[in-house]
């Protein structure tokens, strides 16, 4: 819709209220509602004033006034209002110079794809990402000066097997044997099928859903490709829908990495390819699974920045707990058609040109979709720019090497410190065509390190009581 239609769709359809939406910097939506009697269509183009200063990432008290310039063409009706709701993505604008806000990752995201395209290597970059998590029934956490815990349960945790339910039915996965058992053992089917109903309704087109690997109803839904500030738009509605449906049903929903020990953490591979003019260039019959040069060099850059790209891909200390050896982590440093512990796997069924596409599997959705898929835009250009060659394909089990062979095969960081300190050294890449600013790294390494990293270094862990207390 553009602003004029969204006026008369308001009108036809009853709406009382329009939620101007918008994303802070570390990725959650932000919003606030207005009476749609005051909506006018100046508004789209002279925005709606709000406090900048209380939005994480955003401005300090003494600059803290901002404008949301709205989005007609992202509007949808909200399925959870009980009062008629319009909801619209909006951009970030300054009041004083209405230039677009640097520190938007929205407007970073749209400039990734205006830089691709004045780079003449391609016209559109598709994102494909597969967000999984978990649908609990009961999470309970708290930290104080003499305590800190957390709890989580679900009523398939195998850990409830023996629990005198008043019938235990018995039918709950045991662990890491989650991915696709069909119901009773997945109790989630139609909470998930419900979901999917959602995402159609407010327009994300869904491909697959299925329980994933994890006990305690791991799951996964899959969204239909899109281009990249489009996608990332989705991937909020996508949070908004899962988040909601779970709690319509008495459930809460995570999409944290590792919530639970010594089972399967959360991931979020990462479907892309470049096109121009109608053509996929990533499509070349003949090489390594059927890869162009131009996509081996996107390779290469998508690996040689790996610990710079997983600032913004897995951006959370709790990432860390995923990106492990073993649970099938991507923490090697190679690709491959079939290898699921790779950072960057070729889907094997990828056989036309309209499906060939790189998978980044070393991401996890508590990313900012916004930053991630530009970062790894970014990266990928890097790549074919500089012509950078990534190591041989490795098809074997990673796990199986002998020792010589094992020492070539490069790791993923270790922690969230380790890969902004990357970040800090090797952020060039993302500052060509001004589509990153220096500025937003330095607030995104200042940001993660204050209130995560440091917040986390000074709180005793539970587990360190077992470890230590009877030194």
């Amino acid at each position: 819709m553009n602003p004029r239609e969204l006026l008369k769709f308001v009108d036809d359809e009853g709406i009382k209220m329009i939620d101007l939406r918008f994303v802070d910097l570390p990725g959650l939506w932000q919003h606030f509602s207005i009476s749609s009697k005051e909506v006018e269509e100046e508004m789209f183009e002279e925005g709606v004033g709000f406090d900048g200063s209380s939005i994480r990432g955003f401005q300090e008290i003494q600059e803290s006034d901002m404008i949301l310039i709205p989005d007609a063409a992202t509007a949808f009706k909200d399925p959870f209002t009980s009062v008629p709701t319009l909801n619209i993505i909006c951009n970030v604008k300054d009041p004083i110079t209405l230039q677009s806000y640097t520190r938007d990752p929205r407007h970073i995201a749209q400039k990734a794809e205006n830089y691709l395209q004045s780079t003449g290597i391609g016209d559109t970059a598709y994102f494909g990402p597969e967000p999984e998590f978990f649908v609990l029934d009961d999470i309970r956490f708290d930290q104080s000066y003499n305590y800190g815990y957390y709890y989580l349960d679900s009523k398939e945790g195998f850990w409830n097997s023996g629990k005198e339910e008043n019938p235990n039915l018995g039918y709950k996965p045991r662990y890491k044997e989650g991915y696709f058992p069909v119901p009773p053992m997945d109790s989630l089917q139609d909470i998930r099928s419900e979901m999917v109903l959602l995402l159609e309704e407010v327009g994300v087109q869904v491909e697959v859903h299925h329980h994933e690997v994890g006990t305690a109803g791991q799951c996964e839904i899959d969204m239909r490709f899109d281009t990249l500030t489009s996608m990332a738009d989705k991937f909020l509605k996508y949070k908004y829908i899962i988040k909601n449906v779970g709690r319509r049903h008495g459930k809460t929903v995570t999409l944290m990495p590792k919530p639970i020990f010594q089972d399967n953490g959360s991931g979020m591979h990462i479907h892309t390819s470049l096109w121009k003019a109608g053509k996929n260039v990533f499509y070349e019959p003949g090489g390594y699974a059927d890869l162009s040069k131009t996509a081996i060099y996107y390779i290469g850059g998508i690996l040689k920045h790996t610990p710079a790209l997983l600032g913004f891909c897995a951006p959370t200390t709790n990432s860390y707990r995923r990106l492990v050896p073993g649970y099938e982590a991507p923490i090697n440093l190679i690709y491959s058609q079939r290898n699921r512990s790779a950072a960057v796997r070729i889907p094997a069924y990828s056989r036309s040109e309209k499906a060939k596409r790189v998978e980044t599997r070393f991401p996890d959705p508590s990313c900012n979709g916004y930053l991630a898929f530009a970062a790894l835009l970014m990266a990928g250009l890097d790549g074919i720019q500089n012509k950078i060659t990534p190591p041989d394909p490795i098809d074997k089990d990673l796990y199986d090497l002998g020792p010589a062979e094992a020492a070539n095969v490069k790791s993923t960081p270790g922690s969230l410190e380790d890969v902004l300190d990357a970040l800090e050294d090797d952020h060039d890449f993302l500052l060509k065509g001004d589509v990153f600013t220096k500025d937003v790294i330095e607030t995104w390494v200042d940001y993660k390190r204050t209130h995560e990293v440091d917040a986390m270094r000074l709180r005793p862990h539970p587990h360190e009581f077992a470890l230590y207390f009877d030194i």
